[in-house]
């Protein structure tokens, strides 16, 4: 179970380092703007929202149990 979590957050990494350079990449030396940017952020976004809802499921489902963090005791 760990290893989707950590597939999904490279996963939004890397669509977050995709839309950072397609925004300094576009529009250079006369060339139109693409969609690029706008297209990675929203990848970046589902993403997201899907990890959400996976870890929202997984608790229901039993999968996942919340461990607590100790509080200096």
């Amino acid at each position: 179970m760990n290893i989707v979590f950590v597939i999904a957050l490279i996963a939004i990494v890397v669509a977050l380092f995709a839309a950072g350079r397609a925004m300094l990449r576009d529009g250079r030396d006369g060339e139109p703007k693409s969609n690029r940017m706008v297209r990675a952020l929203a990848l970046r976004v589902g993403l997201s929202i899907a990890l959400f809802v996976f870890i929202l499921v997984s608790y229901k489902m039993g999968w996942i149990q919340p461990t607590g963090i100790p509080m200096g005791q």
